[in-house]
């Protein structure tokens, strides 16, 4: 009984004692801690999964470092190879082939496992988007593909914007055996066309009038034997078959309007027959250090180009996957093979693909993205930099500066991609206008190139943009002869660095990558420094030191020494 009653006396002595005042501190406490339980959200990922991001070697050679790979290929299992295509009558089970970019196309026209076909897109301004149709590229790609071989060629460069006739050129010398594919970037200069198709020993050239320095090239390159105009509506009633009298060339000039238009109706509807026996020939690019200076030309063969793609569908988490849903733009050209691959594995998801003809010339992201509504971006360090440093300036008020830390702190402390907070309606102007539908936008790529005047983009820079552009942002590290990327980051990798100067991520399942020691650069018990060397099946060669010093921090993700 005494305890009974000193607990009545309490409830009467603390009900004696309640007040307006002791009423709102209950409700304010209970609406915190009911806030708290209600808006609390599991990590996109556990925090462990970045803890140790790569897997190193058992033991490593002396003057070497271990060697590193994806937690998704570890040592013991080989690394990606291909796209382990799965032919008509193959057992489920069976290993399929690692395939080439003619499986791409084909599935492509083949559609999805739902039968969900992808589309072709050309963005021409604001108001006019072309939807190509499927059958008439493949026409496209029969028909040039049998044009260029029956007229000899065997070395074939593309020098156009990005556009259908760039891919379908690549496709046609897929299908096409003995025509090897050269990407020459766009917009060089007169001295450096000619150095690389002299170097590049091109007989044959698919071009833009008004992009092409005709009579230049041709008195400074006179090996060149085919040209094929790529003309617009607005110019292809001139005659464009004519060669300029005083030039002394025998170079035999078509169009592609008029090689499609000419031929029969039902020629070249069907994919040519895959011959086995047969491989595609090499694709060859060429890596600018900077801007008029060519360093150095790298011929990728099918094999390696597979086995990037494969590496980044495969370096996506399985909810996040590029879908038929999905509408991918590249905001960079696809010279860039970094840029190249990730279009490719677009396809080969079956996603739209939109393509802009002055992406990788205007660094405006309005600019390269109108007309469209993307929802996966492929864009330089430099366009990235230009809207980060726009968006910033947007954020002039107190509360939209606020906002933008909540959001950063969600990101950084709480490992959480957050739509929206309680103050974001007054930082939405500080949002970069990307596409025609804001929001839609989840995933945004873009690579550093190693050894070039590239600028780097930081851990702070990176967690911005994600912030403003409210998408996740994949930076990779890609080099001179490796298809696709060395490493990029993680999807959910939303971290800050104590340095500050960020990392790109661990290897993709492609390669494998360790430090050779290299002057003050060494790997010893307490750090793990040297000049990064790739190896893989996305390796030009096989393996390639790619002549910058990197180091592995504590969480086995690469930065720069």
């Amino acid at each position: 009984m005494g305890l009974i009653e000193t607990i009545d006396e309490s409830l009467s002595s603390l009900a004696g004692q309640w007040n307006p005042y002791s009423t709102g501190l209950l409700t304010l406490l209970f609406a915190l801690v009911s806030y708290r339980v209600l808006t609390t959200r599991e990590p996109d990922v556990h925090p462990m999964l970045l803890a140790r991001q790569a897997v190193p070697s058992p033991v490593r050679n002396e003057g070497e470092s271990p060697v590193y790979r994806s937690q998704a290929a570890p040592h013991g299992m080989p690394l990606n190879p291909g796209l382990n295509v799965k032919d008509a009558g193959a057992s489920k089970w069976s290993r399929g082939r690692d395939g080439d970019l003619r499986d791409v196309w084909r599935k492509v026209v083949q559609g999805g496992d739902d039968g969900a076909n992808g589309k072709l897109l050309t963005v021409l301004g604001k108001q006019n988007v072309v939807d190509h149709k499927l059958q008439d590229i493949t026409r496209q790609i029969n028909l040039i593909g049998q044009h260029i071989a029956d007229q000899g060629g065997i070395r074939v460069a593309i020098y156009l914007p990005n556009s259908v006739e760039l891919l379908a050129t690549l496709f046609a010398c897929s299908f096409y055996s003995n025509l090897t594919t050269v990407l020459i970037p766009f917009n060089v200069s007169d001295e450096e066309l000619v150095s690389m198709l002299r170097r590049s020993a091109v007989d044959t050239l698919i071009t833009a009038p008004g992009a092409f320095p005709f009579d230049a090239v041709i008195k400074a390159y006179p090996s060149l034997r085919q040209l094929v105009w790529v003309t617009d509506e607005g110019s292809s009633h001139m005659d464009w078959n004519e060669v300029p009298e005083g030039t002394g060339s025998s170079i035999n000039v078509a169009t592609w309007q008029d090689i499609v238009r000419d031929a029969p109706v039902e020629a070249g509807l069907e994919l040519p027959t895959a011959d086995p026996e047969h491989a595609p020939m090499d694709i060859v690019t060429f890596w600018q250090t900077k801007p008029g200076q060519v360093e150095e030309m790298v011929r990728f063969s099918q094999a390696n180009m597979v086995s990037a793609i494969a590496a980044q569908l495969a370096a996506i988490p399985a909810k996040e996957r590029i879908n038929p849903s999905d509408l991918f733009l590249a905001a960079d050209s696809l010279a860039n093979v970094h840029t190249l691959v990730l279009t490719l594995a677009a396809m080969y998801s079956n996603a739209t693909v939109a393509l802009n003809s002055v992406a990788g010339q205007a660094p405006d992201l309005a600019l390269a993205t109108q007309g469209v509504a993307p929802t996966i971006l492929v864009a330089s360090p430099q366009t990235l930099l230009v809207s980060h440093a726009e968006s910033t300036r947007r954020l002039s008020s107190p509360l939209a500066k606020a906002s933008h830390a909540l959001s950063t702190r969600s990101l950084t402390q709480e490992g959480i991609m957050s739509a929206s907070n309680p103050l974001s309606a007054f930082a939405s102007g500080a949002s970069p206008t990307i596409g025609t539908t804001p929001g839609k936008l989840r995933l945004v790529y873009t690579a550093e190139r190693a050894g070039t005047d590239t600028p780097h983009l930081s851990a702070n820079v990176l967690s911005d943009l994600r912030v403003f552009t409210g998408a996740r942002v994949v930076y990779a590290l890609t080099a001179a002869k490796v298809a696709g990327a060395i490493t990029q980051t993680a999807f959910y990798d939303y971290r800050l660095c104590n340095d500050g100067n960020g990392h790109f991520g661990s290897p993709l399942t492609s390669v494998e990558v360790f430090l050779k020691d290299s002057g003050s650069h060494r790997t010893t018990d307490e750090k793990i420094e040297g000049k990064i060397v790739v190896k893989g099946p996305c390796v030009a060669g096989g393996e390639a030191n790619i002549g910058v010093a990197g180091r592995i921090r504590d969480d086995n993700t690469l930065a720069y020494a």
